[in-house]
């Protein structure tokens, strides 16, 4: 299933995989188009997030998502000695995804990002891996934060609902956080096209 894209995104073809440049581009413009939106839009995107964590189209969309990622990953991925029971990890990962959307509906978009956060982090960490320069750990630092952040919202859902209201309580926090995010997003393609 897919095994050249697999081969391609963690960097398994004999050829490489995604380029630190694109990636590094590519996840530069993503934080400020969307830092930049949430900045237009400030009133939209803070009535968005509160909304979010319990919003359950939202987690549905986000956990299929996940759930066809890791069907795909487990299908392709070297699987060692354990390669015989490839087809009993996709079972238990598909009644996995329908018990989850049964019967874990509370906070359930919020999971669903966390997992997806963990997952995004993958293809990110290898384009990076062991390239020469230094201004590449700018991938990696966020690429952890996301695995750090997606575990809290796994195991911790209801974290998003306070940090969310921590953030907006203080416009002064609120822009901090967007103009952060900006500020990264341009450090990040300024060192992915002259550097990378």
């Amino acid at each position: 299933m897919f095994p050249d894209l697999y081969d391609y995104l963690y960097h398994l073809a004999p050829t490489g995989g995604i380029p630190l440049k694109g990636t590094g581009i590519v996840v530069a413009l993503a934080l400020i188009l969307s830092h930049g939106w949430a900045l237009k839009n400030t009133a939209k995107t803070q009535a968005f997030l509160k909304a979010f964590p319990r919003t359950y189209v939202w987690g549905l969309i986000l956990l299929t998502i996940g759930f066809l990622w890791s069907e795909f990953a487990l299908a392709n991925m070297d699987m060692g000695e354990f390669y015989n029971m490839r087809d009993k990890f996709m079972m238990i990962v598909a009644a996995g995804y329908v018990g989850v959307l049964i019967y874990v509906k509370e906070f359930l978009a919020v999971r669903a990002l966390g997992s997806l956060m963990l997952l995004v982090a993958g293809p990110v960490l290898t384009a990076a891996f062991l390239q020469p320069q230094t201004s590449r750990l700018l991938l990696p630092i966020l690429a952890y934060v996301w695995i750090i952040v997606g575990m809290f919202f796994i195991g911790m859902p209801f974290l998003m609902r306070d940090w969310v209201n921590t953030l907006i309580a203080k416009p002064q926090r609120w822009n901090l956080a967007i103009y952060g995010g900006i500020a990264y997003g341009v450090v990040l393609l300024a060192a992915a096209i002259l550097y990378y």
